[in-house]
């Protein structure tokens, strides 16, 4: 029998925690877990100690055995919060970490996203990408990558530049070799049109293009704790693996290519080991296949038309809403929250999420939303993951 995600809740003091685990026997166990302080009224300090107990606690308990290979912290003020946070974790990163000022919609200061794998081992940085090794393959994972430069295209060029580098130093490549990117942009009403286009430049000099493919990706408001910094980027690339265990994922009747509206980024991407398939969906919104903005002021058809489109590429990927490990939903508007939050409630009661606010990168869309899915299979022809 096909093994699905199986969901859990923690309450702890001033918190919850929502946990996706799915296991393969004999294989990795994945873990996708959403950490939420749940006490408005506290402090940054005290709602930050709150979820840090509850995931350090879960790693005693629950998720024993098993170590983060990325975690995301969502904050609320991150210029007013980030030494606070720095200060409360351990000084020698044990995971590729990602910081971002995108506010909890649940009226709270901070909360927490991790991914936790089992038989890790002894991860490793090497020229700033976390290494976990299994098997025949390497993972790589890079959390909150910036460059100094006075525009978010400079900015973008930067970052991209070095990231092949990057991949270069692992042994990897750009085009073979990543699977997701996340680009956090501060106020992507001015700056995204800037990441757009140094992307689309870098991109074309690795041979990736409209002919060839693009890689997985969000592309959302998020800011620094250095408001210099207009763009951050969080990446996951694999080697070892071969071209035909990497499929992307198009839902034409549902949306369309996105260089015809001039970004490159794919919709969704599946791959393949001989025990579990993994689908990266990309940041998704109301949209058509002709590139559209549907139902435009509606936050409930603009969420209805997410879900719909969402569903059509895990489709496309032979996998559905019960193999999702994890959501993050991003809201232009706060005051859409209540409205959202009970529409997720109703439709995916424990799939781990968080609801955060960040505008997307055009101002028709009121929401936008990403998720990770996992699923067994049997595929002899390549190695368990």
């Amino acid at each position: 029998m096909t093994n699905v995600q199986q969901r859990s809740v923690v309450k702890g003091e001033g918190s919850l925690a929502e946990i996706s685990k799915f296991e393969v026997e004999g294989g990795v166990t994945e873990y996708q877990v959403m950490v939420h302080a749940t006490c408005p009224e506290k402090t940054f300090q005290e709602q930050l100690d709150a979820v840090l107990n509850t995931y350090y606690n879960l790693i005693d308990t629950e998720l024993k055995g098993a170590s983060s290979v990325i975690k995301r912290y969502f904050l609320s003020d991150a210029a007013n919060q980030y030494d606070q946070l720095l200060a409360s974790v351990p000084e020698a990163p044990a995971c590729a970490c990602s910081v971002v000022e995108q506010a909890p919609l649940n009226g709270t200061k901070v909360a927490l996203w991790a991914y936790l794998q089992t038989e890790i081992g002894a991860g490793s940085f090497n020229e700033g990408l976390y290494r976990v090794k299994h098997g025949a393959y390497t993972h790589l994972w890079g959390g909150t990558s910036i460059s100094h430069a006075p525009t978010s295209e400079e900015q973008t060029s930067l970052l991209l530049k070095h990231y092949v580098m990057q991949l270069l130093s692992n042994g990897g490549h750009l085009a073979d070799d990543c699977i997701r990117t996340w680009f956090f942009v501060q106020n992507v009403d001015v700056n995204y049109a800037g990441v757009v286009k140094a992307r689309n430049e870098e991109f074309f000099t690795q041979n990736l293009t409209s002919k060839t493919h693009f890689i997985s990706s969000t592309g959302i408001n998020g800011r620094n704790a250095d408001p210099s910094v207009l763009v951050q980027l969080d990446t996951y690339a694999v080697l070892g693996l071969k071209p035909e265990q990497i499929k992307f994922l198009y839902a034409p009747t549902h949306l369309n290519p996105t260089y015809e509206y001039g970004v490159s980024f794919e919709r969704g991407t599946r791959v393949d080991y001989g025990d579990r398939r993994q689908v990266f969906i990309s940041g998704t919104a109301s949209i058509d296949n002709k590139g559209n903005v549907l139902h435009v002021g509606d936050i409930r058809r603009q969420t209805e038309r997410m879900w719909e489109n969402v569903d059509a590429l895990l489709s496309e990927a032979e996998c559905g809403f019960e193999d999702v490990g994890q959501m993050i939903v991003y809201l232009r508007d706060v005051a859409d929250y209540a409205v959202v939050n009970e529409m997720f409630e109703k439709r995916f009661p424990g799939i781990p999420r968080v609801i955060v606010h960040a505008p997307v990168c055009r101002p028709g869309w009121l929401i936008e939303m990403e998720c990770m899915a996992t699923k067994e299979i049997k595929n002899e022809d390549y190695p368990n993951y």
